[in-house]
């Protein structure tokens, strides 16, 4: 090897425009990470007006104009250079309080593209400009122009064709262009931001202020408008390390990741720690293939984290990182928790549009002759004026004969009860005092249950529809978990031994690890080679598969190294518990069970939803079902 270098590779120092290259490669890999070094720049320089515009995806064109303080000609001159930035005053890495530091943008730009940069600041009598083409700089010149600076990216990548190769369509790169502001947006709702172009509907995002209610008006801006009603404030501080923001609901989930946001001391970051602790915080909420929708501001010392690990700064290293995961899933919980039992509204705005009809006339339509008729009742003591069916005739009351009424709503005892003789109480909207104060509690008084499994309660303003079976098995799961914090895992032991043959390996590694495996409810002993005696087993597992449960734990503890499995093993086993141990679909229940039931998911954190992630109750307005009957 080194005789081959002395021959015909020896090494030598490469031209600077080259390294400049080399270097954009790294910095600009595609036209929106780009925008983000401009705009942060502009953040950094005090702008409260930020205005983008993109052609062709970013690769025709990039321009991005502020209202900052601008520069002079001195700095103007140096900021195109290398490793040229007035972010580090004193050279400390460790104490970086702006979004660029590292003076690598401005020239990676301009030694892969045409730029060029018009900007002026408050003392100077006039602006200046400079271009710098290709990695070739040109003098700064004198130029008109107001207070701030605009920069113009032309034929990106023009020195380096090959990358373009590797970008999307002009309409992906736009979209990612787009993505890349609403991030900073949502860092900074002091700061009013815009992007226009070509393959992008404009956005327009006013300046709202510094406060919390600011930060909420801006996530309702670029999350939308159903985000605020459906999140809730989250703070909190352990020392010297704050978290703030607004959380969504669980059962206001989404698809994709997309919808978790991040800041670190203002920077928008995308850190898989900062993702893992939040996964962890909503876990017991929602399915594997969910995702939450939030905004979380870490703030803290600048010391206390490293934003110098990647170089489009996208991730951050803390100092105590086991810290900040606690302290996120910590106050993610704790925020969900105050809750109580609320759920998302857009179950209720999603039940209003599958009710509202088309159309009057086609809604109010007869039933064809022999088409399956509704479980409907109409009342027909009055007749239908014929205005409502445009014109003609109120159908014959005969089409009707065979509707019934829902169990609980007619005014004769109640056929939902009449297996219970007589029922314990009567839930007839004219029932007295104790219904009448229930109405009054969030989710009201339970009025019927209808096809043996929903529960309708009265409100004090509209109605609320119940899923008797995936409230009560949330309850029953959160109950069990309340015990299990409180008195420990009780174990039981297995009147004849189970014996699991497994690999010899993963045998003696459970043996390994026997102590941590006792403190979780799991006793196994030794049973010869590649074999393990099951003593006890953790009391709420009794009756499991016990097999299938120390397999797992084997391989978990192969693919992890500790003993973590039992216990998300456990959560899991208690969810299942308690589908299985709570009211059954097809059960009818009294009206005191079902107000007790209601009164029971009013004092449970997380009863809004069942350990699915799917919605336990849907609440509809009285103002809004007035709508579907034209009455507003």
């Amino acid at each position: 090897m080194a005789a081959g270098i002395a021959a015909g590779l020896a090494v030598r120092r490469l031209e600077p425009v080259l390294i400049d290259r080399i270097a954009a490669g790294e910095v600009i890999e595609r036209p929106a990470a780009a925008i983000k070094e401009l705009v942060e720049n502009a953040v950094d320089a005090g702008a409260r007006t930020i205005e983008v515009v993109v052609e062709a995806g970013g690769k025709r064109l990039i321009r991005v104009t502020d209202d900052g303080c601008g520069m002079s000609a001195i700095d103007l001159d140096l900021a195109v250079e290398r490793h040229a930035t007035s972010k580090l005053p004193e050279g400390d890495l460790f104490d970086i309080r702006s979004l660029g530091f590292r003076g690598e943008a401005l020239p990676s730009i301009g030694a892969v593209a045409h730029l060029s940069i018009l900007t002026r600041n408050g003392t100077d009598p006039n602006g200046w400009a400079i271009v710098v083409d290709g990695g070739r700089k040109e003098s700064v010149r004198p130029a008109p122009a107001g207070r701030g600076t605009r920069i113009e990216v032309t034929d990106l990548f023009s020195a380096t064709p090959a990358r373009l190769k590797f970008l999307k369509s002009d309409r992906a790169e736009a979209q990612a262009a787009v993505e890349a502001v609403k991030r900073l947006a949502l860092a900074h709702p002091q700061v009013r931001f815009t992007v226009a172009g070509d393959h992008l509907s404009t956005v327009d995002l006013p300046a709202e202020g510094d406060d919390e209610a600011a930060l909420l008006r801006r996530l309702a801006r670029i999350l939308g408008a159903e985000f605020a009603p459906n999140a809730v404030p989250i703070d909190a501080e352990r020392e010297g390390v704050a978290v703030t923001g607004f959380a969504g609901l669980p059962t206001y989930h989404r698809g994709t990741s997309t919808h978790i946001h991040a800041t670190v001391n203002g920077r928008p970051v995308r850190d898989k720690q900062i993702l893992g602790a939040v996964r962890a915080a909503y876990m017991d909420f929602l399915p594997s293939d969910r995702h939450p929708a939030l905004m979380l501001r870490i703030a803290c010392d600048p010391r206390l984290v490293d934003v110098n690990v990647h170089p489009a700064k996208s991730e951050v290293r803390f100092r105590d990182p086991g810290l900040v995961r606690g302290l996120i899933v910590g106050a993610l919980k704790q925020a969900l928790a105050g809750a109580g039992h609320r759920a998302t509204t857009t179950g209720g705005l999603r039940t209003l549009a599958a009710l509202r009809p088309q159309s009057i006339p086609e809604a109010m339509s007869p039933p064809m002759q022999g088409a399956p008729q509704p479980d409907l009742h109409i009342h027909t003591g009055q007749p239908f004026p014929s205005s409502v069916f445009g014109g003609r005739a109120r159908p014959a009351p005969a089409t009707f004969d065979n509707w019934q009424a829902p169990t609980g709503f007619a005014d004769s005892p109640q056929t939902a009860f009449h297996a219970f003789a007589p029922p314990a109480a009567d839930a007839r909207a004219s029932e007295t005092t104790a219904v009448a104060e229930a109405v009054e509690q969030p989710l009201g008084a339970a009025r019927a249950q209808v096809h043996e499994n929903y529960i309708i309660s009265q409100t004090r303003d509209g109605i609320v529809i119940v899923d008797q079976h995936a409230a009560h098995e949330r309850l029953v799961y959160e109950r069990l978990k309340r015990e299990r914090a409180a008195s420990g895992i009780a174990r039981q032991l297995v009147l004849i031994p189970e014996i699991v043959e497994l690999d010899p390996s993963e045998a003696d590694r459970l043996l390994a690890h026997g102590d941590t495996l006792a403190a979780l409810g799991l006793v196994v002993e030794g049973f010869g080679a590649g074999a393990v005696a099951v003593q006890e087993v953790p009391a709420a597992l009794v009756g499991g598969d016990i097999r299938a449960l120390v397999r797992d734990v084997a391989d978990t503890l192969t693919e992890w190294g500790d003993a973590r499995a039992l216990d998300e093993r456990l959560d899991h086993v208690l969810a299942t518990m308690a589908c299985h141990g709570s009211v059954r679909s097809g059960r009818r229940l009294r009206p005191d069970e079902m107000n007790a039931l209601l009164r029971e998911m009013e004092a449970t954190p997380f009863s809004g939803q069942c350990n699915h992630g799917r919605p336990t109750y849907v609440e509809l307005k009285l103002s809004d079902i007035e709508r579907l009957f034209g009455r507003s």
